[in-house]
């Protein structure tokens, strides 16, 4: 009988001990899958320079490149990164080389680059023309670009209606009539002879043959239409001369552009075979139409020139600068993404997470952007591999968006 009894005590004994093990094993069961439920799961691996290329296990991309994972995230109304954010690894971060920059606040300049050709200042050429035609007797200017001072002899010429002129003015001197030699001696200014000209005829009583012409300023020779033995007349421009002690700048700014700038404003200028010399000037004229085509406006800039290396026709790269504006917001122009209908950039969240904002721009200087709306100071935004993460991001959120149409159809 104790036999019978000791075995059914040791029997009941190892029941109790068994039941207590097997609920140990289950609950450390369940703590294990809360644990690991807690874990990040991977959805799909994705190239890191393609984000249309997805395969459900591991591989290479068509580049050769591991293929990294992409983890499900939870999309619940408690996600402060929305429906349209994204979570990357950090090892698909450094792999995409993802940078970020700071929304900043401040005094914002508007700064337009652009290029243009250097011409001569329009108010400081002189053309010579001739008041009575004649012919070209010697030419004492051999080409274009030649330098000359003030005084120097440019061309003689002889002509039929000045030597006439020269004898009634002499014919007019021996009358001693102060009329009629008055009248005569205009005569002669008025076609063009020079004040030592008509005193030279005064002191000798001979008419000049050849008529000597010089030149009235210091310059070089812009233009050169005559020729030794050439006919010419009133109409010809026989030479140009130009003054480069100052120059012009005609450049192209656009037309969303045109309400940065106005005259006045200043100008720099940097030239491909002297970069490292600057030069300064202003914004002279802005011109009054736009060119229908290129839909782009024509700004005259002037710049002094004394030691005369700006030379007509040079390329150059300019900067304007325009209004600025004491407090606004702005990020580097590369993080801006611009769509036919709207923009965006991409904000860098907390634990690699990334979220496109819809954002709205305003006037661009050098390499930043303003921005009017959809921003706020001291945020991060991304400035490289933005546009695979707003692949991405674009992707996960059309998808998410679809699984809650599905969800709500299969409501009853």
């Amino acid at each position: 009988m104790n036999k019978l009894l000791s075995f059914f005590a040791v029997l009941i004994l190892g029941a109790a001990i068994g039941y207590i093990v097997s609920e140990k094993i289950s609950f450390d069961g369940a703590k294990g899958v809360t644990t690991s439920s807690e874990e990040p799961i991977i959805d799909y691996w994705v190239a890191p320079m393609d984000p249309n290329y997805r395969r459900d296990a591991p591989g290479k991309s068509p580049m050769g490149m591991d293929l990294v994972p992409v983890y499900k995230e939870k999309h619940n109304a408690s996600d402060s990164g929305g429906n349209d954010a994204v979570r990357l690894s950090p090892a698909v971060i450094n792999n995409l080389g993802v940078r970020t920059a700071t929304v900043k606040a401040g005094v914002f300049q508007s700064i337009i680059e652009t290029v243009g050709f250097i011409d001569y200042d329009e108010s400081k050429i002189t053309h010579v023309h001739l008041r009575a035609e004649g012919w070209i007797e010697e030419l004492h200017v051999s080409s274009v670009g030649e330098r000359v001072k003030k005084g120097d002899k440019l061309f003689d010429v002889y002509s039929p209606e000045l030597v006439n002129a020269q004898g009634d003015y002499i014919a007019a001197l021996q009358t001693g009539r102060a009329k009629i030699v008055d009248a005569s001696r205009d005569r002669l200014a008025a076609l063009g002879l020079p004040t030592t000209v008509i005193k030279e005829i005064e002191r000798t009583r001979k008419a000049k043959q050849k008529i000597t012409y010089l030149a009235p300023q210091d310059g070089i020779v812009s233009a050169l239409n005559i020729a030794d033995g050439m006919h010419v007349t009133a109409k010809t421009t026989t030479v140009s001369l130009a003054d480069l002690s100052t120059v012009w700048l005609v450049v192209d700014v656009f037309e969303t552009q045109v309400s940065q700038i106005e005259e006045g404003l200043t100008a720099e200028v940097r030239l491909s075979y002297q970069p490292d010399q600057l030069w300064e000037g202003r914004i002279a004229y802005i011109y009054p139409q736009i060119d229908e085509k290129t839909r782009t406006l024509k700004v005259r800039l002037v710049f002094d020139n004394p030691s005369e290396l700006l030379k007509p026709n040079m390329y150059a790269d300019v900067r304007l600068f325009g209004n600025s504006k004491p407090d606004a917001l702005s990020i580097p122009r590369e993080a801006l993404i611009q769509t036919g209908s709207s923009e965006r950039v991409i904000l860098a969240l907390d634990g690699g997470r990334f979220q496109p904002v819809e954002v709205k721009s305003g006037i661009e200087s050098g390499d930043r952007v303003e921005i009017l709306d959809g921003l706020r100071e001291g945020e991060k935004i991304v400035t490289s591999a933005q546009f695979l993460i707003d692949s991405e991001a674009s992707f996960t959120g059309s998808t998410m968006r679809m699984l809650g149409d599905r969800e709500i159809e299969a409501q009853p």
